[in-house]
């Protein structure tokens, strides 16, 4: 079984991740000789193997949903269109205009682009609300966090929300707008959510069940 091993300063002890795209990987504390892990790989293959048949189950239903050679896009479809040449991803109507070769970076940079126009008016318009503010917004594509907002008002978002149903990413942002006011995750916080997003159970199961979809691996695909 493949995996990559990356050492952290703050890790204490061996942790095994198998991340949305399938890739495993070993975090090390500092001092940790590197046969830990082959052995944690080798004691904990079982349930990497189940997370792998669950990761491709779930992208699988979702794949069934979508006609190949498109990405979503806030609830829509939008074709790709490889064109040799080409450098940057240009949207007309519901086609995407993408490099011939290679497409996926210039892609991400697009949805990068994209999250951080969409989920800024979006955050305008729920601090507007909320009679908040935030400070800053901060488009990153981490691996394990959807959105974040920290003590200062910093705000933090996944650009692959946008792959996610736009009811979805409203979800996300009204979470971490309710941050402003309450920071942790005590029945306050969640009264206060339940009173601006009634339905937010519903996006969050939706995110624990597909969020580990949310990637451009099928874009690269269908557009070599």
């Amino acid at each position: 079984m493949e995996y990559t091993i990356r050492r952290s300063t703050r890790a204490r002890r061996v942790q095994v991740t198998v991340h949305p795209d399938r890739q495993v990987e070993v975090v090390l504390p500092q001092r940790a000789p590197k046969r830990a892990a082959e052995a944690a790989v080798v004691e904990l293959r079982p349930w990497i193997e189940r997370r792998l048949r669950t990761l491709d189950r779930v992208a699988g239903e979702l794949e069934r949903e979508r006609p190949e050679g498109t990405v979503s896009f806030c609830g829509e479809l939008l074709t790709l269109v490889p064109e040799p040449g080409r450098t940057r991803v240009h949207r007309r109507g519901d086609l995407l205009l993408v490099p011939g070769a290679d497409p996926e970076p210039a892609i991400e940079r697009w949805y990068r682009g994209q999250a951080r126009t969409l989920i800024a008016a979006k955050l305008d318009a729920a601090t507007a609300r909320a009679g908040t503010r935030y400070t800053r917004l901060t488009i990153r594509a981490q691996r394990t966090r959807w959105a974040s907002c920290s003590s200062t008002g910093a705000m933090s978002f996944n650009w692959r929300l946008l792959l996610a149903p736009p009811a979805v990413l409203d979800y996300v942002v009204e979470h971490e707008v309710c941050h402003l006011e309450v920071m942790d995750h005590s029945p306050r916080f969640w009264a206060l959510l339940e009173s601006r997003e009634p339905n937010w159970r519903d996006h969050a199961r939706w995110l624990r069940r597909y969020g580990s979809t949310l990637s451009l691996a099928s874009a690269r695909r269908s557009a070599a």
